[in-house]
């Protein structure tokens, strides 16, 4: 039972910190987005820059912090993670064009960005940032 209760809160924990990074990467890639657009970069050049930054602050806290991940950072775990955020954001896309006909729009965008989140954090917690031989 004090097992079970152990990894419980390590992974309420986890949770939390996951969701503290998500708040930093939206300042990120928001920060970024704007401070282009004042440049005068077009839109759709700074989205795509803003969205990178956001992403490559999303590895490295959720690396370090969220998941504590000790061994060294390699290609095979930042295309895993490059995989994880591609079926989040379709995830959420899924859900966001199926909710949209369903519930007015916030409604339909808080369920895409709550999918979105929970393919991210299982598959970051599962599939990216797992410690081997433990």
């Amino acid at each position: 039972m004090n097992e079970s209760l152990r990894i419980f809160r390590k992974e309420k924990q986890a949770v939390w910190r996951f969701g503290l990074v998500g708040v930093s990467n939206t300042a990120v890639d928001f920060a970024v987005f704007f401070l282009l657009t004042a440049a005068g970069a077009k839109a759709a050049v700074a989205q795509a820059v803003a969205y990178g930054a956001g992403m490559a602050n999303s590895y490295i806290w959720n690396r370090r912090w969220t998941f504590q991940v000790k061994r060294k950072a390699n290609i095979k775990e930042v295309l895993r993670f490059l995989v994880v955020n591609g079926l989040s954001f379709g995830a959420s896309l899924a859900v966001l064009l199926a909710a949209e006909r369903l519930a007015p729009l916030w409604l339909a965008k808080l369920a895409a960005t709550i999918a979105g989140m929970a393919v991210n954090f299982i598959g970051s917690r599962y599939w990216v940032f797992v410690e081997t031989g433990k």
